[in-house]
C-alpha cells in the first residue's frame, strides 16, 4: 500500500506539474536527480549523507555538516533535499559536495540510488522517514540516525490506525536524538527505549555559530553610536503598526537619555512596501541601507535594510528587538535575536514555536497582542534596567543552556 500511494503522488505530481510552477521543479528536480548522482558521486570517495525535507530543516542539520566537514575532511557530503523550498534555495550551497533532490521512494528508485552511491551512514534532520530507503539502508548495513526530531501525539505513528502499520518504518532508525522529553515518552510506547536520546536542537548551535561570525556593518555601527537601537527583523505590516507609532512618538523625547533609533528589517523587499513604510515615517529622517553613507547614517533616525544576509549580524546592534510574524501566519527565528543577549518583543502566534514558548518563560521574549501592550512592554524594558537586566541574562542563559546537541551527535555516532 505504501509503494501504491507513492506511484500515485508521482502521478498526481505529473500532472500537477503541467499547472504549478513548484510541482514542477520538483518533477524536473526528481528526473535530474540520477544524473547529478552519476555525475558527481566519486566511486572512490566515502559519503556521509544528509536529509532535510525543506530549509527549515537544512538549517537544524547545517550544523553538523559544517562541524563534519571541519573535523572530518576525508568525508564527502551529500545532501538531498524534498522541497523546493529548500533545494532552490540551497542548490548552490558549498559545506556539500553533492545536493539533489531526493527521488521519490520506490524500491526502482532506492536501488538505483544506492547504485550510484553508497553512504557510511544517513543522518535524517527532524522529519520524513521514508520506507523504501530505510529498508534499503538495513539491507546494506547502513547506520540511520534521526537528529533533532520532535515527535507529538497526532503523528500517524501513535494514532490507532498507524501505530501497527506505518510506525514500524522507525524500527529502521539506529538511533533517535531527539529535542524533548515527549518525544522520548512517545518512542517508549512504541518499544524504543535504548535507542533514544534526549539531546537538544542543533538549531542553538546554529545561532551561536552566526553569532561568533557575525559580520562588522560599519554602517550600521555608524548609525547605532550612541542610541538605544530598536531592531524590528522579518516585520509585517501588522508587527510595523506596532512598533512605528511608537517609535514616533519616543524618537524625540528630549529627556532620555539616549536618543531612540529604529531599523527596520523588513521580511518582503518590494518598493510598495519600503514606500509604505518611508510614508508611515513621515517626519523622521529614513535611509535604506542600499543608499546610506556614513554622512547620511550618522544623521538618521531610521535605518532601513533593503538587502538580504545582513539581519542576523545587524540584531548585534539591538537594544531590544521585535521577531516579525507573530501577527501572521508565525513568528520568524527568536533565537537569531536571543542569542545575543536582548529582549525580544513578540506577537501571539507563537504557540508553535518551541523556543519562542521557552523563552517566554525564561522572561527573555514578551508577548503582545495590540499597540497598547507592544507600547506598555517596550517602556519597561527601555526604562527599567533590573527588568532589562533580568530579560537579557534569561535570553543569554537560555541560547547557551540548550547548545551543544552537534557534538553531543557527532560523538555519539563516532564521526567525531
Amino acid at each position: 500500500m505504501y509503494t501504491l500511494a507513492i506511484y500515485l503522488y508521482m502521478m498526481a505530481i505529473g500532472i500537477a506539474a503541467i499547472f504549478n510552477k513548484r510541482a514542477r521543479q520538483l518533477a524536473v528536480g526528481h528526473r535530474k536527480a540520477f544524473l547529478q548522482l552519476r555525475r558527481q558521486v566519486k566511486a572512490d570517495e566515502r559519503y556521509v549523507w544528509f536529509h532535510a525535507a525543506s530549509l527549515g530543516e537544512f538549517e537544524q542539520g547545517r550544523p553538523l555538516m559544517e562541524r563534519l566537514r571541519r573535523q572530518r575532511p576525508e568525508l564527502k557530503i551529500l545532501l538531498t533535499f524534498f522541497s523546493p523550498s529548500g533545494y532552490e534555495v540551497r542548490k548552490a550551497w558549498d559545506g556539500a559536495d553533492v545536493i539533489c533532490y531526493l527521488p521519490l521512494d520506490t524500491p526502482l528508485h532506492v536501488r538505483l540510488f544506492f547504485h550510484y552511491v553508497k553512504p557510511e551512514a544517513l543522518f535524517l534532520i527532524k522529519y520524513e522517514f521514508w520506507q523504501n530507503y530505510l529498508k534499503g539502508c538495513r539491507r546494506r548495513g547502513i547506520p540511520v540516525y534521526s537528529v533533532s526530531s520532535i515527535f507529538r501525539p497526532d503523528q500517524v505513528f501513535f494514532r490507532w490506525y498507524g501505530r501497527h502499520g506505518y510506525a514500524h518504518v522507525l524500527d529502521k532508525v539506529t538511533h533517535f536524538f531527539v529535542q524533548n522529553e515527549q518525544s522520548r515518552q512517545l518512542l517508549a510506547t512504541l518499544g524504543h527505549t535504548a535507542n533514544v536520546s534526549v539531546v537538544g536542537d542543533t538549531r542553538f548551535d546554529r545561532v551561536l555559530d552566526i553569532r561568533d561570525a557575525a559580520k562588522t556593518l560599519p554602517l550600521v555601527e555608524r548609525f547605532a553610536a550612541g542610541a538605544d537601537v530598536f531592531v524590528a527583523g522579518s516585520s509585517w505590516p501588522p508587527d510595523e503598526a506596532l512598533f512605528i507609532p511608537w517609535f514616533l512618538a519616543h524618537h524625540t523625547e528630549a529627556a532620555a537619555p539616549r536618543p531612540l533609533r529604529l531599523v527596520i528589517a523588513p521580511h518582503v523587499i518590494s518598493e510598495s512596501h519600503l514606500s509604505d513604510i518611508e510614508q508611515a515615517l513621515g517626519g523622521c529622517r529614513v535611509v535604506r541601507y542600499s543608499r546610506a553613507t556614513e554622512a547620511n547614517v550618522a544623521d538618521a533616525d531610521v535605518l532601513i535594510i533593503d538587502g538580504f544576509g545582513l539581519l542576523s549580524s545587524i540584531y548585534r546592534y539591538a537594544r531590544l528587538a521585535m521577531v516579525g510574524g507573530g501577527f501572521g501566519a508565525g513568528i520568524h527565528n527568536v533565537p537569531e535575536a536571543a542569542v545575543y543577549g536582548i529582549p525580544v518583543v513578540i506577537g501571539p502566534n507563537n504557540r508553535n514555536f518551541r523556543e519562542a514558548q521557552h523563552l517566554i518563560r525564561a522572561g527573555a521574549a514578551f508577548e503582545v497582542h495590540d499597540a497598547a501592550t507592544f507600547s506598555a512592554t517596550a517602556d519597561r524594558l527601555l526604562s527599567d534596567a533590573h527588568t532589562y537586566a533580568a530579560a537579557a541574562e534569561a535570553a543569554r542563559t537560555y541560547i547557551a543552556g540548550n547548545a551543544g546537541a552537534t557534538d553531543i551527535i557527532l560523538r555519539a555516532t563516532m564521526l567525531a
